[in-house]
């Protein structure tokens, strides 16, 4: 259960304990956030799993929880250590309570419920979505509002973000995420785990014209997305490409048809956003894994310039699953005097956008969709 306290005048330094294990990286920081809303990152420790996962070419969720379980420990103490603090120092503890892999969310949250019991601190249950849309503002002074492109491995979604706990969806995807399909095509390439970046290495050599891959959607006029055409079309030509010249060039080809669809659906939503903000500064965030990529960057730089916005990212270390993002979201929200009850659930599926799915569902009934 979420609590709601209401917070006094002036909010003083918050500084907050983060936990992220909701795939495989088990990570956890300490992050203060001053009452003016600067933010400085006092320690962010990612410990990853990427041997025990590669022999199976993506991630294995039994083999995740298990690892969580045994790293937590350990990076939680290297964490304290390395931002200088003890628990006592604490004002607070966030945790990942979901969408993701529910055994690793687990982990984490139950890690952070001992801390707030132990030392008498508040909990807060991170939306794991939420802490990507405020990974930006690790980096920089972003004010609220701004449209952000939400893009990794499971989700893929455009929002309008007007504060924490503020989102409204303009498009998602109806299939699979932009990062898996980077992941799954890797693979099907005979790329090493993780995918997407071997996949993004291997394009710099290609020529994306060789290939003529399939466009999706080209008949609606919304925001959503989807690529699982893209995918079962590029490993099917996967199976026939007989050399490195042509491995390289299909992998230029699906770099070039994700950043396409990635832009053409952000161009929409930024018309549609800079209609309904009349005179007000546009702000275009992108964040998620996905947003290290190159190609996808400098695409969405220029649909900033061509529709008059700002452009801003999260610094490279923080695109990925981090926990400085969760706990600068639990900042906020400690902040604005929100908090959780110890009965607080991990959820494998929790969208920021809770009405617009719940009226607007990505997938018919029956099928469960993207993580989102």
């Amino acid at each position: 259960m979420t609590t709601l306290k209401q917070p006094g005048p002036t909010q003083s330094t918050l500084t907050v304990l983060g936990l992220e294990t909701s795939c495989d990286e088990t990570a956890a920081s300490v992050v203060r956030r001053s009452a003016d809303g600067r933010v400085e990152v006092l320690s962010s420790i990612v410990g990853t799993q990427f041997e025990q996962h590669a022999p199976f070419g993506g991630v294995v969720p039994e083999i995740a929880a298990r690892a969580h379980v045994e790293a937590i420990d350990g990076v939680v103490a290297q964490a304290m250590r390395a931002a200088g603090l003890g628990f006592a120092d604490l004002d607070g503890v966030a945790a990942t309570a979901g969408p993701g892999l529910v055994g690793g969310v687990m982990v984490g949250l139950a890690f952070g419920k001992a801390v707030a019991l132990a030392r008498d601190l508040p909990l807060v249950a991170v939306n794991h979505l939420e802490g990507h849309a405020v990974s930006a503002r690790l980096g920089a002074e972003i004010a609220y509002p701004f449209l952000l492109l939400l893009v990794s491995g499971g989700l893929c979604q455009l929002l309008e973000v007007a504060g924490v706990g503020a989102c409204t969806r303009l498009g998602t995807t109806i299939d699979d995420a932009a990062g898996e399909a980077f992941d799954k095509i890797a693979k099907s390439l005979g790329l090493p785990y993780p995918g997407g970046p071997a996949l993004e290495k291997l394009a710099t050599s290609g020529d994306p014209t060789q290939f003529d891959l399939p466009r999706a959607l080209l008949g609606r006029k919304d925001c959503d997305f989807s690529f699982s055409g893209l995918k079962t079309a590029a490993a099917r030509l996967a199976e026939k490409v007989t050399n490195d010249t042509e491995r390289a060039d299909l992998a230029a080809a699906v770099q070039f048809a994700i950043a396409r669809q990635l832009s053409e659906r952000t161009d929409r939503a930024m018309k549609l956003y800079a209609a309904s903000h009349p005179g007000q500064a546009l702000r275009f965030v992108v964040a998620g894994g996905v947003a290290a990529n190159g190609a996808v960057k400098a695409a969405l730089r220029k649909n900033c310039d061509d529709n008059g916005f700002s452009f801003d990212a999260p610094p490279l270390v923080y695109c990925t699953d981090n926990a400085a993002m969760i706990a600068l979201a639990g900042a906020e929200r400690l902040a604005a005097g929100i908090s959780d009850d110890l009965d607080a659930v991990a959820r494998p599926r929790w969208p920021l956008d809770e009405a617009a799915a719940l009226s607007h569902p990505s997938n018919n009934f029956g099928r469960k969709g993207a993580k989102a």
